[in-house]
């Protein structure tokens, strides 16, 4: 909303300050600048509020605004008078305003740095945490605005408004002046206002991810007059999953006598609906989405799930669309989940949702699951539902218009249904957001991601977000370090979320492998070796060995203390006419349930070659999910069906990335399986028929199968990997204080500041050798000096300045770094020497000018290493480490920590390269000081922590020497700092 011509010209709207959030209801508003356009809903916001919330704010009965009062109100200048609204459907629900003002409590201009701050919050929204949403946003503005502090007078039995203040998490001082209570607050955030605030919105933003899977009453919007399409294959599929809320039919097309659906309530529009519904399934051509939003903003809807298609994937037109779709359905507090999605599910029994293209509903489990593609949605549906595993929710996302993985994982981490995260993505609208949500839910439970589009560079269609500049190696090892168990495809994705959800975290990397073939045992030794576990030699029982066999071999070695998990070989029999048998495996896989529940809490995995029923006993017995009865399946859509009808409902609902339409889920498909021939992958056995009461929990035992040795072993290895990263997650690492005792922080800013301030390019500027080494002296950083040698006679002057031995090299960019081509020459003992070295380089590579040759005083021998910081504008802070030289180079063996550090981050960094042994000792060398080492690292994450502007370092080589280390030379960088997405008030994303 742009300002009138009477609105202050000399302060433009500040656009910036619009912002769409999450209430804590999980509903959206938005909050912008008040402008004059607003007199007339100020007015109507004013008389719907009661006559209580007037006598708080004004102090005395205040029962209409004055057209002084409405001109003050909506007049501002941006500057010392602010004020803003938070509008839903376009009007007013909240409003707050604040005055500059001096020491006496007047009106000022800057350089005064208080303000006076007030609130109102329409009496029908109170307690969704409008007011602490808008003092996040008000406290931003007066920040930018160079107000410092907010000062307020709050009527003693207002506690709303009080506790408002209270709980902000700034600090704050209160006094009792007047019978009113006068606070201040400082509007620095401190640990305790942010760590309110990212609280709030977690609970916001999961709280709307839970109002869309748990919905008391569903609408499908488009549900067609005859069977197929999709809107009536979403209402087939609620219906046959037995969702236990209330289910409406829409479609403007309904003939008026039309009364029920599939034995549903049939309407023309929501207006016919007498009652609130909570959830529209939207299935109606891209150019009637816009009507049919509308429809639902304007009765109430809390969440839509929009399958059309037609939007982003479409290109820059489509993109337009989709823009606008996420603007109207968040003017009317609602969220989405699409466009071009697949559908939502929910297992809790008191739930039973199936909004989705899916014919069948997964069982009850333990598992979430999200994606962004319907396509990769329809696998991974099918490949759990064939291993017998169980879902508590699943999210498939399409074009991830608004509801995005960082939502999902805000839900998982408090769902209590749910044990481990899968998501598959596409893109990461927010890597900074994404890597400290990952965290903290990988700290109580499992997240696996698998990342599609790692090498593209740019972003899959629909998916409008900064495309980060790093490589997919660096993203791996962030991703790694914020506890995240990256996978490379979907079906390692399933293989670890089966073990993780079905068993044991383990101890450590310990592994007794046990089995009837030594062939199969020898490749799961092989396997578990290349994976860096520690396999004891394998015990063999020999072909002839029965289930009691397993059995026993198996609780020994669960009981076992020098083992932290089993892996279990399995192959027929072979019967006395020298035939395979595919032997009873119903016998084993009981055999196999029974030792794990009277062993130790170990993890348990199955290894098997063609059983026969081996899979799907152990799916049944030990299932991720709580066994129920099967029902019949609703029909599936055939491919060409949902192709066909994808022209005039929801196109690509059903396709992948590429157009392709993707096959129906063969969880549909309930034909008969060939004896000895259902597990011919471990992961395509269809789980037994089950009696057991639906609410009866999972028992103990849980044990996953796999058909080939090297799937069962990557799981088990990225469940040590994450299990060794929660133990540690547990004492998290710390910043040594000794650090503070040696950094000028204040120099160095006074310092970046005069250097900004001659760039005349906006992209900043790279520093000098001296003025690079002046900035990183306050951080403790010392590197040694050169001098510059434009001729013989000033290389000599230099080295009697610095003292023999001297190195003589070049800096010229194409030799930089580069000793292979001759361009340095070390351990120039003399005069003599140096001017013989001096003639070679210049014969050899060119004249001094195109050399730019310099002189060094000789370091300790040691080994190269080069240390990095750069900033990345998607993914933040980034500290890189790896040795100095061409093979590490072209082997990428550099490894990576976001910023801060801490030192167990530091002391990770070094040991993580393949190459860290030559730190160590390798091959009988002397180890090296990798506690300076780990010191450096932790004074650069500082520095660039501490200052922004500082948007890469090179320090290259850094000799670490077994006492000590030298930075022999470094390079600076210096911008503005590029706007994190990651800090200032909550938000939600425009993509």
């Amino acid at each position: 909303m742009e300002p009138t011509p009477e609105q202050s010209p000399h302060h433009a709207y500040p656009d910036h300050w619009e912002a769409d959030v999450v209430l804590r209801d999980g509903g959206t508003a938005r909050i912008r600048p008040i402008t004059t356009d607003d007199a007339e809903r100020l007015v109507s916001f004013y008389e719907q509020v009661s006559d209580e919330s007037k006598y708080y704010r004004f102090f005395a009965p205040y029962p209409r605004l004055s057209d002084r009062d409405v001109h003050r109100f909506t007049h501002h200048d941006y500057v010392d008078r602010v004020g803003l609204a938070v509008t839903i459907g376009g009007e007013f629900i909240g409003t707050v305003r604040y005055d500059r003002i001096d020491g006496t409590g007047r009106p000022a201009s800057a350089p005064a740095d208080e303000a006076e701050v007030a609130f109102l919050v329409q009496d029908a929204h109170q307690g969704r945490g409008v007011a602490s949403a808008l003092l996040e946003h008000i406290a931003a503005v007066a920040r930018e605005r160079g107000i410092r502090r907010f000062a307020a007078e709050v009527l003693p039995a207002n506690n709303k408004m009080i506790k408002v203040f209270r709980d902000g998490g700034y600090t704050q001082r209160r006094s009792f002046e007047d019978g009113s209570v006068h606070l201040t607050l400082d509007l620095e955030p401190t640990e305790k206002s942010l760590a309110v605030q990212r609280g709030r919105e977690q609970r916001a933003e999961a709280r709307s991810v839970q109002r869309l899977l748990a919905p008391g009453s569903v609408a499908v919007i488009g549900t067609g007059r005859t069977p197929g399409g999709v809107g009536r294959t979403v209402l087939r599929n609620l219906l046959a999953a037995g969702y236990t809320g209330r289910t409406y039919a829409v479609n403007r097309a309904f003939d008026e006598g039309l009364a029920t659906l599939d034995g549903v309530p049939a309407h023309r529009s929501l207006g016919e609906i007498d009652e609130q519904v909570d959830l529209a399934v939207i299935a109606v051509p891209a150019h009637r989405v816009p009507e049919a939003v509308a429809d639902c903003g304007e009765h109430g809807v809390q969440g839509l799930v929009v399958l059309s298609a037609g939007y982003a994937e479409r290109g820059a037109e489509g993109r337009e669309l989709q823009r606008e779709l996420v603007r109207q359905a968040r003017s009317y507090g609602m969220r989405i989940i699409g466009p071009n999605a697949f559908g939502i599910i929910n297992t809790a029994e008191t739930v039973r949702l199936n909004a989705s293209l899916a014919p069948e509903s997964p069982a009850r489990g333990r598992i979430g699951l999200f994606t962004q593609s319907g396509a990769i949605g329809i696998a991974l549906l099918s490949g759990l539902h064939r291993r017998g595993a169980g879902l508590s929710s699943f999210i498939s996302a399409g074009n991830r218009a608004d509801v995005s993985g960082n939502d999902f994982l805000q839900y998982s981490f408090e769902d209590p249904d749910t044990d481990v995260a899968l998501l598959y993505l596409e893109s990461l609208g927010n890597p900074r957001k994404f890597t400290r949500l990952a965290r903290r839910t990988a700290a109580v439970k499992p997240v696996v991601v698998v990342k599609g589009a790692r090498h593209s560079g740019t972003n899959p269609p629909g998916h409008a977000v900064p495309v980060s500049r790093i490589p997919d190696t660096t993203v791996s090892a962030l991703m790694r370090q914020a506890g995240v168990i990256r996978v490379d495809t979907v079906t390692e994705m399933v293989d670890a979320g089966l073990l993780l959800a079905g068993q044991p975290l383990p101890a450590g990397p310990r592994v007794a492998i046990l089995g009837n073939s030594e062939s199969l045992g020898l490749l799961t030794y092989d396997a578990c070796l290349a994976e860096g576990l520690r396999p004891r030699p394998p015990i063999d029982l020999t072909t002839g060995a029965s289930p009691q066999d397993f059995r026993d071999a198996l609780a020994e070695a669960l009981a076992d203390g020098t083992c932290d998990a089993v892996i279990v070989t399995a192959i027929p029999w072979v019967g006395e006419n020298g035939e395979a048998e595919t032997g009873d495996g119903q016998v084993l896989a009981e055999a196999l349930t029974k030792a794990v529940a009277g062993g130790s809490a170990k993890p348990v995995a199955v290894v098997h070659v063609e059983i026969g029923g081996l899979a799907e006993a152990l799916a049944a017995a030990s299932s991720t999910a709580a066994p129920r009865p099967r029902t019949a399946a609703p029909r599936a859509v055939s491919p060409e069906a949902a192709a066909d009808r994808a022209a005039t409902t929801a196109p690509e609902a059903t396709k992948d990335r590429a157009g392709t339409t993707a096959p129906a889920t063969p969880a549909a498909r309930t034909g008969p399986t060939a004896p000895g021939t259902a597990t011919a992958t471990a992961a395509l056995g269809t789980p037994a028929d089950a009696t057991a009461d639906p609410e009866t929990p999972p028992g103990p035992g849980r044990i996953p199968a796999y058909p080939a040795a090297e799937r069962a072993v990557r799981a088990l290895a990225e469940a040590v990997k994450y299990a060794q990263w929660r133990r540690q997650a547990a004492v998290p690492g710390k910043i040594p204080e000794f650090l503070d005792d040696t950094i000028d922080e204040a120099g160095a800013a006074a310092l970046i500041e005069a250097q900004l301030a001659t760039a005349p390019d906006p992209r900043g500027r790279p520093l000098t050798h001296d003025e690079a080494r002046d900035l990183l002296g306050h951080y403790g950083i010392d590197v040694r000096p050169t001098l510059p040698a434009p001729d013989p006679e000033a290389a000599v002057a230099a080295a009697a300045r610095l003292g023999y031995p001297v190195a003589l090299k070049t800096t010229a960019p194409h030799l930089r770094h580069r000793a292979d081509l001759g361009g340095v020459r070390l351990d120039v003992a003399d005069e003599e020497a140096l001017r013989r070295a001096y003639g070679e380089l210049t014969d050899l590579l060119g004249k001094p000018a195109e050399l730019l040759p310099v002189v060094q005083a000789m370091a300790p021998r040691g080994v190269d290493t080069v240390v990095r910081a750069s900033i990345d504008a998607a993914a933040g802070a980034i500290l890189s480490f790896g040795l100095a030289g061409a093979p590490s180079e072209l082997l990428g063996d550099t490894a990576h920590r976001l910023v801060p550090a801490t030192d167990r981050d530091a002391a990770e960094l070094i040991r993580s390269i393949r190459a860290a042994p030559v730190l160590f000792g390798w091959r009988g060398s002397a180890p090296v000081d990798t506690g300076a080492l780990e010191e450096l690292l932790l004074r650069l994450s500082r520095l660039v922590d501490d200052h922004p502007e500082v948007v890469s370092v090179a320090l290259e080589p850094v000799v670490v020497a077994p006492q000590g280390l030298t930075v022999l030379g470094a390079s600076v960088r210096l911008a503005p700092p590029p706007a994190r997405s990651d800090v200032g008030p909550r938000r939600l994303p425009n993509y």
